[in-house]
């Protein structure tokens, strides 16, 4: 059976392995007085801020619920089913309590800096990062002294760097 249907197409010619393209032109659209305040709005650093930090607060608290579920108790063995289940929800209520707290802080204080510098400097690139890396995780380990702070400014640099790199924001 050497005979082709018709049904086939003849696959040697260039234009039926390419999809044709378009040449079309789209029109350049200005944005709308909403687009414009939408953008406004959200380029404020303190709305900015306050997202990020409740958006943080929710990503704490679901860690927290999630790794107090996991927590078991020492004498496991010497406790009943209920006392199981009512000193797991307390860890959960408290892990997931502290972990909002920190996360909350944390996306805060990094989503604030990194605003601050990017107008400042009005610049967006890997610079602003790293500064509000430093400034952020300074922040949360200045409790601990000096050198907890520098230590804890270079961590969270560097994770900052990282994460950016990673998610590739910048070209």
């Amino acid at each position: 059976m050497g005979s082709t249907s018709g049904n086939e197409q003849n696959t040697d010619s260039p234009s039926s392995q390419e999809p044709q393209k378009s040449s079309r032109i789209e029109p350049i659209r200005l944005p709308t007085a909403e687009e414009v305040r939408g953008q406004d709005i959200w380029n404020n650093c303190a709305v900015r801020s306050v997202v990020s930090g409740v958006m943080g607060g929710g990503l704490g608290l679901f860690m927290g619920l999630f790794l107090g579920a996991l927590d078991n108790p020492i004498m496991q063995d010497e406790m009943t089913g209920r006392q199981q289940f009512i000193y797991t929800a307390k860890q959960m209520g408290r892990r997931s309590w502290s972990s909002c707290k920190a996360f909350a802080v944390m996306g805060l204080v990094f989503s604030a800096a990194e605003c601050v510098v990017e107008k400042a400097r009005a610049k967006h690139d890997t610079t602003n990062t790293v500064v509000a890396g430093c400034v952020t995780g300074g922040a949360i380990s200045a409790r601990g002294g000096p050198k907890a702070a520098c230590v804890g400014c270079a961590g969270f640099a560097t994770f900052s760097v990282l994460i950016e790199k990673f998610l590739d924001r910048h070209d």
